[in-house]
C-alpha cells in the first residue's frame, strides 16, 4: 500500500513540476525576473528528484544476491538521501546565489521588470494551482498510512521515504511560490528589483532548510532504524505466544527497507526440552510473528536459550 501510494504521489508531483518548470522558465526569459529563474531551477530540480525516487523504487525490487544477501530495500533510502543533496545544492544554493547577484544588480541598475510585467504573476498563480493539486495528492496518499500521528510525527517516523519527501518538497514549492509572488509583486509596485532579490533569497533559505531536514531523516534510515514501538511490541508478543516459549529474553529489530525488517531474538525455552520440541516451538514463534505483520517481510534469526536469570541461577546469556 505505501509503495503504491508513494508512486502515485511521485507521478503527480513529476507531472506538475515538469509543466511548471517549462512555464516558469519561459516567464523568466520574457520578464527577466530573478524569482522566476530561481523557481524554474527549483521545479527542474524537483522533477529530477522525483525521477530519482522512481529509480530508487525500481532498484529496491532487485532480488537478493550472495554479495547482498538481505536484498536492496535500502536503495530507496539512498536515492531519497541524494534527493536532499540535489534540493540543497541545485535548488537552495543556486537560489541564494541568484538572490545575491540580483540584489547587487538592483542596487546598481534598479532591476525593475520592464517587459511582460504581469506575466510572472499569472504564471505563479497558475503554478500555485498545479502545485496545490500535487500537494493534495501527497496528503491524500499519506493519510492512508499516517493514522493518528501528527504530520511532524509521520515525517519523522515513516519508514517509506517517498511520501515524506514528496510532502516536504510540495510544501516547500507552495511556500516558495508565495515568496516569489510577493517578491515579484512588490518589484512591480515599487519598481525596485531588490524585492525580487529578497523573494529569491527567501526561496533559497526555505529549500536549504527543507533539504537539511530531509538529509537528517534519510541519514537515520540509512544507518538503520528499528521497527516502530507498536510493531516491536506485536512481534515480541507473537514470539512468546507458543506453548514451548517461556518468554522473549531480548529482541532487536532493524529495517532493511521500508517493508523488510530484520528480527534477531533470544527465546527462553523450558529446561529439559528435547531438540524436536524446541525446533517446533521456534517454528511456531516464527509463524506467529509473520502472521501479526502480514504487510511486512520479516527476516528472522531466533535463538533458544535456558532463562537462568528467571530461576535465580545466573544472568541469561546475551
Amino acid at each position: 500500500m505505501s509503495t503504491e501510494g508513494g508512486t502515485r504521489a511521485i507521478l503527480a508531483a513529476l507531472a506538475a513540476n515538469l509543466g511548471i518548470a517549462v512555464t516558469k522558465f519561459v516567464a523568466f526569459l520574457l520578464s527577466g525576473s530573478s524569482s522566476m529563474l530561481a523557481e524554474s531551477v527549483h521545479s527542474l530540480a524537483d522533477s529530477g528528484n522525483q525521477g530519482l525516487l522512481l529509480l530508487g523504487g525500481k532498484k529496491a525490487k532487485q532480488e537478493a544476491t550472495p554479495e547482498h544477501p538481505f536484498g536492496f530495500g535500502r536503495e530507496r533510502y539512498v536515492y531519497a538521501f541524494i534527493v536532499s543533496i540535489v534540493l540543497f545544492s541545485i535548488g537552495g544554493l543556486f537560489a541564494l546565489y541568484e538572490a545575491y547577484h540580483k540584489y547587487h544588480e538592483s542596487r546598481l541598475h534598479g532591476g525593475a521588470i520592464e517587459s511582460w510585467q504581469w506575466l510572472p504573476v499569472a504564471v505563479l498563480l497558475a503554478a500555485i494551482v498545479m502545485e496545490g493539486f500535487s500537494f493534495r495528492t501527497a496528503v491524500k496518499e499519506s493519510n492512508h498510512s499516517r493514522g493518528k500521528r501528527s504530520w511532524k510525527e509521520f515525517i519523522r517516523s515513516a519508514k517509506a521515504p517517498e511520501l515524506p519527501v514528496i510532502l516536504l518538497e510540495d510544501f516547500a514549492a507552495l511556500v516558495g511560490l508565495v515568496f516569489a509572488l510577493i517578491g515579484v509583486s512588490l518589484t512591480l509596485i515599487t519598481g525596485s528589483g531588490v524585492w525580487d532579490a529578497f523573494g529569491t533569497g527567501a526561496i533559497g533559505l526555505l529549500l536549504v532548510s527543507v533539504a537539511i531536514v530531509l538529509a537528517i531523516e534519510m541519514k537515520s534510515l540509512l544507518i538503520g532504524e528499528s521497527a516502530n514501538p507498536a510493531a516491536r511490541r506485536r512481534i515480541e508478543e507473537a514470539l512468546s505466544s507458543p506453548a514451548g516459549i517461556e518468554r522473549v529474553i531480548h529482541a532487536k529489530t532493524m529495517h532493511l527497507g521500508p517493508e523488510e525488517i530484520l528480527v534477531a531474538a533470544k527465546l527462553a525455552v523450558a529446561p529439559g526440552s528435547d531438540a524436536a520440541a524446541i525446533a517446533d516451538a521456534i517454528n511456531q514463534a516464527e509463524a506467529a510473528a509473520r502472521a501479526t505483520e502480514p504487510d511486512l517481510t520479516l527476516l528472522m534469526y531466533l535463538e533458544p536459550d535456558i532463562d537462568l536469570a528467571a530461576r535465580g541461577d545466573a544472568p541469561a546469556r546475551g
